[in-house]
């Protein structure tokens, strides 16, 4: 039995239209030294065809893809 449900870092299941928070600090590679602190709320996150990423819009960053475990479900 494969599990392809995509689960934030503790655990909890992600869907379209959710709300995230930040679990560590992030710098943005190609966004011009942008860093993501940790406890920032990142709103209506999109699934994508990989259990261990996400994509948002963020600040000044469109199209981001973050990692699973990076995050939880807010």
């Amino acid at each position: 039995m494969t599990d392809d449900v995509t689960k934030d870092s503790n655990g909890n299941v992600l869907a379209d239209g959710d709300s995230v928070t930040l679990v560590k600090d992030l710098k943005v590679k190609g966004s011009g030294g942008v860093t993501l602190k940790r406890g920032q709320l990142v709103k209506n996150i999109r699934l994508t065809g990989d259990i261990d990423e996400i994509e948002a819009n963020v600040e000044k960053v469109r199209g981001l893809v973050l990692r699973t475990e990076f995050v939880k479900r807010a």
